[in-house]
This record gives C-alpha cells, sequence and structure tokens, in this order.
C-alpha cells in the first residue's frame, strides 16, 4: 500500500484517484464517456502487444506452462528449480515475453522472476533476470525459528505505525531480491498503518542469522467520480436490474462501485439508484453521497478504456476482468489505495469527510499499481519502489490526457484537483520534480534512500523530458520549465510514443529489482523494439535518462 501525499508521521506521498460522472445511462447498453475522445487507431507497431481476447491469452499462459520444464532446462536453470507462469505478451509481430515466477526445492524464489522472449520462430531471443545470481542454496533448515521472524516483523510494522500485535504468519522462501539468494522467512503483518490505512507489510528474514533483508507494503495508496466533483457531467455505464439501476459496468469486466459508508473493513453494500442519475456535482459529508461514488466509477472506465486503446491491455490483469471500488472509506480519511488482495481501489472522504480523494489522475494512478503488480511486479522499496510510483503518475497523467475532460484537462501536475496541501498546489510536478519540497529531479547515489514518492521524480521528469523536451512550454494553459543535469537541450518525441515505450518497457524488461540503471536499459531495449536501435527515439531515451543524471 502506497499513500499518495506526504505525511508528518511518515515521509510518504500520496496521491487521489477522482472520477467524474454524471449523465443518464441506459441499462444494458455500452455507453463511452461522453467527455473522452478516442484517437483514430494508427497502424500498430510490429513490436507492439497484440490486442488478445481473454481465451487466447489464457491459452498462451496454459501453453507456456505446459513447457516451462524445458524452458527451464532451456535457460539454464538447475534440476531444483521450477518455472511457474506470471503473464504472457504477444508482440504484432509473434514475439512472445512470457514472464515467470521461479521456485527453488518447491520454494518460492522472492526476486528471481524472469522474462523469457521467443521470436515467431520459436527461438529463444533472451532473457531478462531480476537476479542473475545463481540459485543454489546449502541448507534448507532455517536455524530462527518462525515466531522470531514473526516478532522481528511485528516489530518493524509498530515503528511504522501498526498497533497489530502479531503477524499474519510466516512462510519460507528464498530470497533472492538482491545479493546472494539465501533461505528466508516472508511475514506479512496486517491491521491499519498510522493513518487508518491497511497494513500489509511484508517482512523479509534471513532464516540463518535472523537479519532484516527487506520490507515493503503490500498496499498502494492514493486519495481519490455522474455528476462528478471533479470532471463535469460524465456519461457512466450502468446495469439495470428489475425497477433501478446499479453502478456495476458490465462492459468493463463488471467493474461495480461500493459505499463502505465509513467503515473500514469489508465490500460494501452496492450503489444502486432510481433515476441513473449518479451524484449532484458536490461533495457532501453523508455517508450516502453518490459524487465519489460517481467519480470512481468514471475513472475506472476511463482507465480500462485508456490502457485498452493504447496498448490493447484489457484491464488490469489483461484478462478481460475488472477490479471493484470502494468510497467512503473511513472517518476523514485523506488518502486513497489499491489492494491487490483484493483486487480493488478504495477512497477516503478527506478532510471534514466532504473532500473525497477521487480525482481522474488519481484513479489512473491507482488502478496502475495493479498493472505493475501484475508485470513487473516493481519491489515497493528504494530505486525499484520509486520505479513503481513513477510507472503510476505516467500511466495516472495518460489517463487524464486520454479522457481529454474539459473540466480536468490533461497535465503533467499530479492530483493538482484534490487539494491536498490546502494551498491549490499540486502533489507532485513531472517538469521539475523538486518544486514540491521533497521529490528528486536528478539521479544520485543517495536516491534509493528517500521515500519512494520522492526518489519516483527521477523517472517522473525523464518520462516529461522524453514526452515534451528541456526548456520553458506552455501545454493546455499549465506552463513548464524543465531543466536538465548536463545542461543539455532536449527534443521531445511526444507522450504518446513515450507511453508505447514506457509500457512495453514494464511488461516485457522490468522485473521485481529493476533500478534506474537498469530501467535505463529496458527502455533502450523497448525504443528498439518498437522504433529501431538507430531511431531518433532511441536517442531521445538515452538523452532524457542522461538529462536525470541515468547513464
Amino acid at each position: 500500500m502506497s499513500p499518495l501525499y506526504a505525511r508528518h508521521k511518515r515521509t510518504t506521498l500520496a496521491i487521489a484517484t477522482a472520477v467524474a460522472a454524471g449523465a443518464l445511462v441506459s441499462a444494458g447498453l455500452a455507453t463511452t464517456a461522453s467527455a473522452a475522445q478516442t484517437p483514430a487507431a494508427a497502424k500498430p507497431l510490429a513490436a507492439a502487444p497484440s490486442a488478445l481476447s481473454a481465451a487466447a491469452h489464457t491459452s498462451l499462459i496454459e501453453r507456456a506452462q505446459t513447457d516451462a520444464p524445458q524452458t527451464a532446462r532451456q535457460i539454464g536453470l538447475g534440476a531444483k528449480e521450477k518455472l511457474v507462469v506470471k503473464d504472457v505478451v504477444k508482440d504484432v509481430d509473434g514475439t512472445v515475453h512470457t514472464r515467470y515466477e521461479r521456485t527453488y526445492a518447491g520454494l518460492p524464489v522472492l526476486g528471481g522472476d524472469l522474462v523469457v522472449h521467443t521470436a515467431k520462430s520459436g527461438r529463444t531471443e533472451g532473457v531478462t533476470k531480476a537476479n542473475k545470481a545463481t540459485i543454489k542454496v546449502a541448507s534448507l533448515t532455517p536455524r530462527l525459528t518462525p515466531a522470531k521472524a514473526e516478532k522481528q516483523a511485528v516489530s518493524a510494522a509498530k515503528s511504522l505505525g501498526s498497533a497489530k500485535s502479531t503477524a499474519d504468519g510466516a512462510r519460507k522462501v528464498i530470497w533472492a531480491g538482491s545479493g546472494t539468494p539465501v533461505l528466508a522467512y516472508e511475514t506479512v503483518v496486517g491491521g491499519l498503518q498510522d493513518d487508518g490505512t491497511p497494513n500489509q507489510l511484508h517482512v523479509i528474514t534471513d532464516a540463518a542469522t535472523g537479519k532484516k533483508l527487506f520490507e515493503y507494503q503490500g498496499i498502494e495508496n492514493a486519495t481519490g467520480t455522474g455528476k462528478t466533483l471533479y470532471s463535469g457531467s460524465v456519461s457512466l455505464t450502468t446495469t439495470q436490474s428489475g425497477s433501478s439501476y446499479q453502478l456495476t459496468d458490465a462492459t468493463r469486466g463488471g467493474h461495480s462501485t461500493y459505499n463502505l459508508k465509513h467503515r473500514t473493513g469489508g465490500k460494501g453494500t452496492l450503489f444502486t439508484d432510481a433515476d441513473n442519475i449518479w451524484g449532484t456535482g458536490t461533495a457532501s459529508s453523508s455517508s450516502t453521497d453518490q459524487t465519489a461514488a460517481a467519480d470512481a466509477a468514471y475513472g475506472a472506465q476511463e482507465t480500462w478504456d485508456f490502457y485498452k486503446s493504447t496498448f490493447g491491455r484489457s484491464g488490469i490483469k489483461n484478462n478481460g476482468v475488472g477490479a471493484y471500488s470502494r468510497v467512503h472509506y473511513g472517518n476523514q480519511y485523506v488518502n486513497a489505495f489499491w489492494d491487490d488482495s483484493c483486487f480493488c481501489m478504495t477512497y477516503g472522504d478527506g478532510s471534514g469527510n466532504n473532500h473525497p480523494l477521487t480525482a481522474l489522475d488519481v484513479a489512473g494512478h491507482e488502478m496502475s499499481h495493479g498493472v505493475t503488480s501484475n508485470t513487473a511486479g516493481l519491489n515497493y522499496s528504494g530505486e525499484s519502489g520509486g520505479l513503481n510510483e513513477a510507472t503510476s503518475d505516467i500511466f495516472g497523467t495518460g489517463v487524464e490526457f486520454f479522457a481529454n475532460n474539459a473540466s480536468d484537462k490533461g497535465d503533467y501536475l499530479i492530483g493538482e484537483k484534490i487539494d491536498i496541501n490546502g494551498d491549490g498546489t499540486p502533489l507532485r510536478y513531472m517538469d521539475k520534480p523538486s518544486k514540491d519540497g521533497g521529490s528528486a529531479d536528478y539521479w544520485s547515489s543517495s536516491v534509493g534512500n528517500l521515500d519512494v514518492h520522492y526518489s519516483s521524480g527521477v523517472a517522473n521528469h525523464f518520462f516529461y523530458l522524453l514526452s515534451e523536451g528541456s526548456g520553458a512550454k506552455t501545454i493546455n494553459g499549465v506552463s513548464y520549465n524543465s531543466p536538465t543535469y548536463n545542461g543539455s537541450a532536449v527534443t521531445g518525441i511526444g507522450r504518446d510514443k513515450a507511453l508505447q515505450i514506457w509500457y512495453k518497457a514494464l511488461t516485457t524488461y522490468f522485473t521485481s529489482t529493476t533500478n534506474y540503471k537498469s530501467a535505463r536499459t529496458g527502455t533502450l531495449s523497448a525504443a528498439s523494439a518498437l522504433y529501431g536501435s538507430s531511431s531518433a527515439e532511441y536517442k531521445a531515451v538515452a538523452a532524457a535518462w542522461s538529462a536525470v543524471n541515468v547513464n
């Protein structure tokens, strides 16, 4: 879970997701948000992902799993290692990228994920590994007891504000997230964090020495839509049930929006309405308020359409199944979050319970955490955690531009509508991240020590420079002036191409342990595959990384 804004008790940055909803929508009819304009389809690039049906995608996964033992031998894995298919991406030209998790002697290998790249002919073209070290552990008998590992994990959670006194269990794993692989315990501590956000702290402990090797939050937060608060009056796809309507979108994987009525647990109650007009366009502290629900439904709708139209991706898991959203979480909860365990988004109502965190870029941000979780699985700590957060900012920005909503025009500002700072300023700036007072403009050896919402600045700045270039300019009425570390002048290649490069890198070249140096390698590989190694796009990627001091 990752909060989207900075708090005093935890130096994290959270982002809201707002969704505007408001027009009448007949049940059973697939309606597209009236504010969204879908661009004319262009001829797909040879290395762009193919749009696969759910059945075709499932078939590829099943075939890859059947062939997994042979694949393991072909890429040189040991006798104790097995591959478990996580996802398969097929390019237009027939190239297949199969993402695997790994086991060793039956134990999960954390940080052992890899991607095998196979040509249409069936020839293996390369393997991208999270850890290149050989998986070989001398003993699978731990010296440390599970109880001690759990005690250490609870202590770590308490230091972050959790009141939970017991862990939710410890399991033996092989830790390969960094350095030499070792036998370890993964312990998960639940409960609540200091601000009421659900807690899902994963602590990795060396099973021989008791040393804490790694920790990360499994909950990824932010803050976060008929007649919406942020996006004006929009069209929503709903479902008719008898004489009433349900806020369920059957055309987008069955996404539904639920009311928690200020509780912090459970799924909540599905929103229903008699006239199919949702919300009033204004916020209310009432737990029955529909405006926040309209924003959330609209955000989910636009995010689904963005991924489908831009990348051919059908839902967060690319399997045609929609997530669900919960609004009115907790009491004056100033945040929103994605939780992969429930496959759902959750939004607080903010200060006074009448400032819901349901802006459009927040919705895109939150659901993109789910995409990251189900593709590269970037560890939510250190540089990989910064890349995880930046990925959500990048695609959240993509959703906002895609929606083309007159009430919330596309920009390179994050969370500008929700005003968490109370002074009208956004949470983050992509053109010059340091304007928020904490984010990094450029890479340095200490970037990985920052909170992930601040270390994300390096990748956000890279993406802005790759899209728009350096220097002063005005886009949709917003003024930007992006500097460079080396004083170079960077020429952008346009946001559409930059998005394609980042998505391909995320889904086919990034792994759980990708840092900024390997992100540079991954995006260059993506640019080469999409546009060629001698293309202007490839050169622009290299130039933009150099401009943020990643070489």
